[in-house]
């Protein structure tokens, strides 16, 4: 039997997403936040919640642009500390030792280190309370050459991404592939239950 937990914000599992601005003074900056994901297919977009209270609400309206890096596992100390710091009165590049790289196609920075990277220019924003959903229209995906696979896209157990549970405040890695999508549930392959 279920309980019910009453409204929180509680998906499993929540993405980890960096999100790379400049600000006013052309000064890269990046925070971490976890409410976000893919929301259109085409034109392929990507939405990230974030508080008014934070440096990258004010940069991302003044820029109309954003980058969404991909932590690895190897990198969870400083995802971690991107969100627990702001980019007003810290740089987070000097403090983690990361690099900031300036997208060549938006106007924002992306973490160097990090797998992947998705460049995206600002198409739509809603206040929503505490929080305003931003989506970005993501012009391209770059990832590292060491987490493609044969067919030349991502790797997801290459990429080693974080995923984060809102419920607990932990950080968890990707486990085991189950199956293919649109495949392993296809009718033919079930067998019912007597």
């Amino acid at each position: 039997m279920k309980k019910s937990l009453g409204p929180h914000t509680i998906v499993h599992p929540t993405p980890v997403f960096v999100v790379g601005t400049f600000d006013s003074n052309g000064r890269p900056n990046v925070m971490t936040a976890a409410w976000g994901g893919i929301c259109c297919s085409a034109p392929p977009c990507v939405a990230v919640s974030l508080r008014k209270a934070t440096y990258t609400y004010g940069c991302l309206l003044n820029r109309k642009a954003f980058t969404i890096s991909i932590p690895s596992e190897k990198y969870v100390k400083e995802a971690d500390y991107f969100g627990m710091v702001s980019g007003k009165t810290t740089d987070k590049f000097a403090q983690t030792g990361l690099t900031p790289e300036k997208s060549m196609l938006v106007d924002a920075p992306f973490v160097a280190e990090f797998p992947m990277v998705l460049e995206c220019k600002l198409t739509h924003h809603w206040e929503l309370g505490l929080h305003t959903l931003f989506v970005g229209e993501i012009l391209d995906v770059k990832a590292e050459e060491s987490v493609l696979g044969p067919k030349g896209m991502t790797n997801i157990e290459k990429v080693k991404p974080l995923a984060y549970a809102p419920d607990t405040q932990h950080y968890f890695g990707i486990g085991q592939s189950l199956g293919p999508a649109f495949s392993i549930g296809s009718p033919k392959d079930q067998t019912r239950n007597p």
